[in-house]
């Protein structure tokens, strides 16, 4: 017996029976081994971490926000974040160092000579970025934007033909009618006093309403009355970004303990109900009519993305199971929203730049008017 096991046993005044003895040898080797392993940890990390600043070191690096934080939440979402990632690229022109906390670096390229090679690395090989992709697996699953390898390689193939021309051209009318709709939304919001109209709110809505005629011919008319599966897409893409910015959330186990946590559990679960629903309701329609007579049915129409999920097979004649559909079926989705809403907001802003004149006339009127108003309210309040 160990003196450290009779000393323990005489301060918790326990008999030495043989039982209690191996019980609490057993304990201390236990915890003794605990300590070893998180030692060992921390001096293999702290490795590491010298290891990845020395190999940076030759990158310039911003000054950081602490030294446990690192630069993370420096750049937000926000018009502010963009000043900060636009002045960024003035002071370091090629590129920058850039650290999460004191335990994930990455390198920021700005220069395009820098970028190119980045760009050119084939997507089947090319490396992800495990921390943020990390946080989107649970909702979007091993798609094309999340698998590598093997897998990557047989989906991009299977998907291939649903980003044909001449699949893509007819949804130029599904994208035409989803726009009428926000048009006249608001000529309906302006005919009923003044109003101000949130750009990447409306456009966002009329982007996944096309998305969702595209993939299911699925008519949700979230552009007019809420749908509980737009709004989860939105809480999810608002929650990632909360979690990306909050440290001890990178950690499975806490973040899931937290509120946050919990609503992204119960979002994920109404994204991947809907489109589980969706997947099945079109897969017996296809059994029931038979795949001759559905590809019939479908000439001269669009073909929905789902519709070419459900016929693709691979060299094998195997398709996609339940789960791969799923997965890229909310793929195309998160992808679509993000994409195209990137896309539309400058088209838009570059729409209004070309009524400079007609602007400057507003902005010439309203200091004018608020030096009347605020006249007028000094002169009610003097002769009061």
């Amino acid at each position: 017996m160990l003196p450290i096991v009779d000393h323990l046993l005489d301060v918790l005044n326990l008999e030495h029976t043989p039982f209690r003895i191996y019980a609490v040898t057993a304990l201390l080797l236990l915890f003794v081994g605990f300590i070893a392993r998180t030692v060992l940890k921390v001096i293999l990390y702290i490795h590491a971490y010298s290891a990845n600043a020395k190999r940076l070191s030759c990158f310039p690096e911003p000054p950081r926000r602490s030294w446990i934080l690192g630069h993370l939440g420096m750049i937000k979402n926000t018009e502010e974040g963009l000043l900060v990632a636009n002045e960024l690229v003035k002071r370091y022109v090629y590129g920058c160092s850039w650290w999460f906390s004191l335990y994930y670096p990455i390198i920021r390229l700005f220069h395009p000579n820098y970028i190119k090679p980045v760009f050119q690395v084939p997507a089947a090989i090319a490396p992800k970025d495990e921390l943020f992709y990390g946080f989107l697996r649970p909702w979007l699953g091993d798609g094309l934007l999340l698998s590598r390898g093997e897998k990557w390689a047989r989906h991009r193939r299977l998907l291939t033909p649903a980003f044909h021309f001449d699949i893509l051209k007819h949804y130029v009318k599904i994208f035409n009618h989803s726009s009428d709709i926000m048009h006249a939304k608001w000529r309906r919001l302006c005919v009923e006093g003044p109003v101000f109209l949130d750009m990447f709110e409306h456009i966002s809505l009329m982007t996944l309403d096309s998305l969702l005629k595209c993939t299911f011919s699925y008519d949700s008319d979230c552009q007019e009355k809420p749908s509980d599966y737009i709004a989860a897409i939105y809480e999810l893409s608002s929650l990632i970004v909360k979690r990306e910015h909050c440290l001890p959330h990178h950690i499975d186990f806490i973040y899931y303990l937290s509120s946050n946590g919990r609503k992204f559990r119960r979002a994920c679960r109404i994204v991947h109900e809907f489109t589980a629903n969706v997947v099945q309701l079109r897969k017996k329609a296809l059994k029931e009519k038979g795949v001759e007579n559905w590809i019939k049915s479908k000439q001269g129409k669009t073909k929905d993305f789902i519709d070419i999920l459900l016929l693709s097979k691979d060299e094998d004649g195997n398709p996609l199971t339940d789960e791969e559909m799923r997965d890229e079926v909310d793929t195309f989705m998160f992808e679509g929203m993000t994409c195209l809403n990137c896309h539309l907001l400058p088209c838009a802003l570059r729409r209004a730049s070309d009524y400079i004149p007609q602007s400057q006339q507003c902005l010439g009127v309203v200091p004018r008017m608020l030096q009347c108003l605020m006249g007028k309210s000094f002169q009610k309040g003097t002769s009061a």
